[in-house]
């Protein structure tokens, strides 16, 4: 009897084991997830950022008219006249083209071109109104070397983020590339150079360590390993080196920033979560040691005629837990043991037609709430487009009108798809599109939208109305003062189709999140995003559906997933 509550006590010992190293890794994994999604939010924001500022390089960097004004100055009065009616304008019509603070600095190869220059002494440019360029000769800085050391050039790709200069003394980095000349022959000419410099504070103003937790800190690392920026500590310097050595007891999680070759690097302290393991470990240890009394007793008080009789009923009951309920038990006699067991075979009987029973009727159930969803349009969103298309043609905006008109009856026509719930990517694209003309012309510059769609993926089939539901989602709960912008992304990856609605709005705290993605919750929050999630799920399989990545004052990330599917003229009519 010794040696079985021994082996009894060992199998217990061990689960309070590996339930307690589960728990602590499953808290590192939630926590390293967590701060995966807050670092790729913070990453997306730099990336917008950065990208917003290429943009504007190039604008100088395609614009032939402007090469050829400089290749081509000539002095006198009507070289002045395009110069500042012409060129100068130019120049500040594309710097206004960003919300962002930069200073541009242009220099030209062509000495005739007057430099256009204000100084400052040991103040910051962008600290003035007024504006925000310099022009200045070549010459002034073909013996720096920054310049010198230039990367040749490869058309359309050459670029370069550096600290240069007064960059470091004034917190900013700067973008360098080059102005050309692309000849007929298609040569490329040098024809000027020229240096965007952006604050570090604006290009990482989103770095925040309490949005990982107090007593975290968020670290800028540039490509020479050197701390560029921190959020959450104190103690650090500019330019001082990374060392990971420091940070021996911390978790520490890095992201890459897209456009950089710099990272951010998160370090988080172990007593975030070292308390709730110490708890665990106490109640594990407490818990292990009342079942090794309580088997230890009952051990010495069973014989083995009970425990042949148990283990066959624990069998049938393992048979039942794991969906087997064709198994049968029998014992002779009137007993206790007899009843149960003629107990068990009955329920075993009544559950498995049951279940059968229950299983069918909810497929049913399931069927027909896809034929409703499928049918369903919004009177709502109908009322409110009749009403904006009613005051369109009160005060005369006819254009507006048609236009109007002409997308809400492209999105009835594609939603209703003559009752197939099939269709290509390309049509469920188009239809958002119409939907978001709709709210576009109701909500004008207060709204943009950005579209990333590989256009691989447009012949592919889904199910329909699985990006406009969450587009309208954001439009009714997610502005940001006056403003909201929308991303809407569509790429292949392996085997699946992934859509991403992105905004910037004002987020989602993590309860309602929480209470939004709950397939059980029953109350009307959530109601239609649950509905797509049940939809992708009821026809692709329980893999894959919809994740809802959320930040306070941050934004909301919708991922979509589907298998990758060709139209072969399924409809589920």
């Amino acid at each position: 009897m010794l040696s079985y509550c021994i082996f009894i006590v060992i199998p217990v010992l061990l689960i309070g084991y590996l339930s307690n190293a589960v728990y602590l890794n499953s808290i590192r994994e939630q926590t390293n997830s967590s701060v995966q999604g807050t670092l790729t939010q913070m990453s997306d924001n730099i990336s917008y950022k950065i990208n917003d500022i290429i943009r504007i390089s190039d604008l100088f960097y395609y614009d032939y008219s402007l090469a050829r004004h400089v290749r081509n100055y000539e002095q006198g009065w009507l070289s002045y006249e395009a110069t500042t009616k012409y060129l100068l304008p130019k120049i500040a019509s594309y710097i206004e083209a960003t919300s962002q603070r930069l200073w541009l600095s242009i220099y030209f190869h062509n000495e005739d071109f007057p430099e256009v220059y204000r100084i400052f002494k040991d103040e910051d440019p962008l600290g003035s109104n007024e504006n925000r360029y310099d022009l200045f000769h070549l010459s002034r800085i073909q013996d720096k070397p920054w310049y010198r050391n230039y990367p040749e050039e490869k058309y359309g790709q050459t670029m370069v983020w550096q600290r240069i200069e007064d960059d470091f003394s004034f917190e900013r980095i700067s973008l360098l590339r080059r102005l050309l000349n692309v000849q007929v022959t298609t040569t490329i000419q040098e024809i000027g150079f020229m240096r965007m410099s952006v604050p570090l504070s604006d290009l990482f103003g989103t770095v925040d360590y309490t949005k990982i937790g107090n007593g975290a800190t968020i670290f800028i690392i540039d490509e020479n390993e050197r701390i560029v920026k921190a959020s959450g500590d104190a103690s650090y310097r500019y330019d001082q080196p990374w060392d990971k050595s420091l940070y021996k007891d911390y978790m520490i999680l890095e992201h890459d920033i897209p456009g950089f070759e710099w990272k951010i690097s998160t370090v988080i302290p172990n007593h975030i979560f070292e308390q709730n393991v110490r708890e665990v470990k106490l109640l594990t240890f407490l818990i292990c040691l009342v079942f090794t009394v309580v088997y230890f007793v009952s051990g010495a008080l069973m014989s083995n005629y009970f425990s042949r009789k148990v283990g066959k009923i624990v069998s049938v009951l393992n048979s039942f837990q794991e969906g087997n309920f064709t198994k049968r038990i029998f014992f002779k006699g009137q007993d206790e043991f007899s009843q149960i067991s003629l107990a068990l075979n009955e329920m075993g009987q009544n559950i498995g037609e049951l279940i059968h029973k229950v299983y069918v009727a909810d497929l049913d159930k399931k069927e027909a709430e896809l034929d409703m969803l499928q049918a369903q349009i919004n009177p709502h969103f109908l009322y409110n487009t009749l009403s904006s298309i009613n005051r369109l043609a009160k005060f005369g905006e006819l254009d507006k009108l048609q236009r109007m008109v002409m997308d809400l009856a492209k999105f009835y026509r594609l939603s209703l798809n003559e009752g197939r719930t099939i269709l290509t990517i390309a049509e469920e694209l188009e239809q958002a599109k119409a939907y978001i003309s709709i709210q576009k012309t109701k909500y004008e510059d207060r709204m943009s939208v950005s579209y990333h769609i590989d256009e691989e993926i447009l012949g592919k089939s889904t199910i329909k109305l699985i990006i406009q539901p969450f587009i309208e989602n954001v439009l009714e709960h997610a502005w940001c003062a006056d403003r909201i912008h929308i991303r809407i992304v569509a790429y292949r990856e392996r085997d699946s189709i992934y859509f991403k609605v992105i905004d910037d709005g004002v987020g989602i705290h993590a309860d309602l999140l929480k209470q939004m993605e709950d397939p059980d919750e029953s109350a009307s929050t959530g109601y239609g995003i649950r509905n797509v999630n049940q939809r992708i799920k009821l026809y692709y399989g329980p893999t894959y559906g919809v994740q809802m990545y959320s930040r306070l004052g941050i934004g909301t990330t919708v991922l979509i997933r589907i298998p990758v599917s060709r139209m072969e003229g399924r409809t589920m009519e």
